[in-house]
C-alpha cells in the first residue's frame, strides 16, 4: 500500500509556514507537516522568542529569516518568491499557531489533482467551541465584501490554511500585513483564477494559541483595503467583465440571453431598470456607480440592466438633465432671485441655486424611475405573454 507521501508526490507542491513568536506550537506544526512532505519553507518573521533556537533542529528545511517583524503578508510574499525560485507549482500555507491540522493537506492535493489551478481556502467551522467572537464577525465581514468585489460566495475568506497556484498569481501586491490574505484572493479572482473553499478541521486552544491580530489597527487597514478594492471593482473590474462577456458572446446575443432572458422575474428586471434611471438622474455625481452597484447588490437586482439604464446620464444628455432638474425644483423651492432657465445659464448660477437643483433632481429621478419602471414592467410582461403564444 502506498504511503501518504507517495500519493502526494505527483503534485509539485511545497508547504509554507510563516511564523512569528509561536514557540509553543511551532515544533508540533512542523513535525505534523513533515509526515506529508519534506518540501517545507519556513519564514521566521522577526520572532523574538525561542523560534530561532527551535528552527536549528530543522536545518534540512528551507528557512527565511526576517531581521525584524514585517507582517504576515510580507512573510507570505517572500515565501511565494522562494517557492517559485525552487520551481514549485503550488504552495500550501499553514499557520504556525496550531489551529490547523496537517492531516488536511492530502485533501487540498486531491482537489488539485481533480481540478488543477484552483486557489483553495480552508473553510473552518466558525460555530464550534472556543472560536473567538471577533474571528467569527471578521470572517462574516470579509465574506460579504469578497462577494461584493468578485461576485463569488465563500463560507470562509480569512482562513490561513490555503493552496495557491503559484505561477498564476498576480505579480505585484500593495499590502504586507494581515490584509494581504484578502488582497490576494480578490485580485486572483479578478485575474480569472477559480477560488473555492474546502472543509478543514480547526482547533482553537486558548492555552497555546497566540494571535497577533490587533483589532483596531488591523481592522482599520482591512477596511481601507476593502474601500480601495470596492472602488476598483465598481469603476473598472465589473464594467470590464461586462464588456468582455458581451464582446465574447456578441452584444445582440448577450442582451437577449443574459439580460432579457435572465432568470429574474419581470418585476425584478423592471426594478433594476428603475434603479438605473433613478441613480442616473440623481444628483450624486461622482458616486453614482458605487451607489448603483451597492443598491443592486443589496436588493439583489440585475447589475447589468441597472448599469445600462444608469447611462441615461451619458455626457450629451447632462445639460438636459440639469435643465429638467432645475425646472422641476422651481415648482417646489422658492428663491428670492429665481433662476432664468435659458442659454445664458452658468455653473455659478446652478451653485447659487443648489437646493433647487438637488430637490428637483431627486423628484425628477423618482418620477422618471417609477414611470419608466412601470412601463418596462408592462412591456416585459407583454413580451413574455407573446412569447408563450
Amino acid at each position: 500500500m502506498k504511503s501518504q507521501q507517495e500519493l502526494l508526490n505527483p503534485t509539485n507542491f511545497c508547504v509554507i509556514v510563516p511564523t512569528y513568536n509561536n514557540q509553543k506550537t511551532l515544533k508540533k506544526v512542523l513535525d505534523s507537516v513533515l509526515d506529508f512532505t519534506s518540501n517545507v519553507i519556513i519564514v521566521n518573521d522577526g520572532s523574538t522568542d525561542k523560534t530561532f533556537d527551535i528552527l536549528k533542529q530543522y536545518s534540512q528545511l528551507t528557512q527565511i529569516h526576517h531581521p525584524k517583524n514585517l507582517g504576515k503578508g510580507r512573510a507570505l510574499r517572500n515565501g511565494f518568491r522562494k517557492a517559485i525560485e525552487m520551481k514549485f507549482e503550488y504552495a500550501i500555507t499553514i499557520d504556525s499557531d496550531g489551529q490547523h491540522f496537517a492531516s488536511d493537506i492530502p485533501n487540498f492535493i486531491a482537489e488539485i489533482q481533480n481540478e488543477p489551478n484552483l486557489l483553495l481556502i480552508g473553510s473552518r467551522n466558525m460555530t464550534q467551541e472556543n472560536v473567538p467572537k471577533k474571528s467569527s464577525f471578521g470572517n462574516k465581514f470579509s465574506n460579504f465584501w469578497f462577494r461584493f468585489e468578485t461576485g463569488i460566495k465563500l463560507d470562509d475568506t480569512q482562513s490561513g490554511f490555503r493552496l495557491y497556484p503559484l505561477r498564476l498569481l498576480p505579480k505585484q501586491f500593495y499590502t504586507n500585513k494581515f490584509e494581504f490574505e484578502i488582497e490576494i484572493i480578490v485580485r486572483a479572482a479578478w485575474k480569472g483564477i477559480t477560488v473555492k473553499n474546502i472543509p478543514i478541521q480547526v482547533l482553537y486552544d486558548p492555552a497555546e494559541r497566540v494571535s497577533h491580530f490587533r483589532p483596531f489597527r488591523d481592522f482599520t487597514r482591512i477596511s481601507i483595503l476593502n474601500t480601495v478594492l470596492v472602488t476598483n471593482a465598481l469603476l473598472y473590474i465589473k464594467p470590464r467583465d461586462f464588456f468582455r462577456r458581451a464582446k465574447k458572446k456578441g452584444f445582440k446575443k448577450f442582451f437577449l440571453e443574459d439580460i432579457l432572458e435572465s432568470k429574474d422575474s419581470n418585476f425584478k428586471k423592471a426594478a433594476a431598470i428603475a434603479l438605473g434611471i433613478f441613480i442616473g438622474l440623481s444628483p450624486f455625481w461622482g458616486f453614482q456607480t458605487i451607489l448603483l452597484f451597492t443598491f443592486a447588490a443589496l436588493f439583489r437586482l440585475n447589475k447589468v440592466i441597472a448599469y445600462l439604464t444608469s447611462n441615461v446620464s451619458f455626457p450629451p444628455f447632462i445639460p438636459f438633465i440639469i435643465y429638467g432638474s432645475l425646472k422641476m425644483g422651481s415648482y417646489f423651492v422658492s428663491n428670492d432671485a429665481p433662476l432664468i432657465l435659458d442659454s445664458s445659464i452658468t455653473l455659478d448660477d446652478i451653485q447659487k441655486n443648489a437646493t433647487q437643483y438637488i430637490v428637483g433632481s431627486l423628484i425628477l429621478a423618482s418620477v422618471s424611475a417609477l414611470t419608466i419602471g412601470l412601463i418596462s414592467y408592462l412591456l416585459l410582461t407583454a413580451f413574455s405573454k407573446k412569447k408563450l403564444q
